[in-house]
């Protein structure tokens, strides 16, 4: 399965040639889909945990939301001259109420 994520403007990063060392390695050292007897079958399972559903869900709520972009510019903008300055206890706050509403 073949999944493209987005880089929402991020700079790409170099990608290994694609049959070069590219699959994962698992714990015993064998590549992923070698260690599984071949390519990947329609039996092939992902199970996920709660925090993940809720995080999913969340992103689902929230994908209909505009995006400022004067506004991420001028972020990108201060990163990049070093004038941003963060507020940690925001961060903080944020940070809570994220885990509190992962909790419910």
């Amino acid at each position: 399965m073949n999944t493209t994520i987005s880089n929402n403007g991020l700079p790409k990063l170099p990608q290994a040639p694609s049959g070069q060392g590219s699959s994962t390695q698992n714990a015993s050292g064998t590549a992923g889909s070698e260690a599984a007897g071949g390519t990947a079958g329609a039996d092939d399972r992902v199970q996920l945990t709660d925090s993940a559903k809720a995080m999913q869900e969340a992103a689902r709520t929230h994908s209909g939301a505009e995006i400022d972009t004067r506004k991420v510019e001028q972020l990108r903008q201060s990163l990049a001259n070093g004038t941003y300055k963060a507020d940690p206890g925001r961060i903080a706050d944020r940070m809570l109420s994220l885990e509190s509403q992962l909790k419910s």
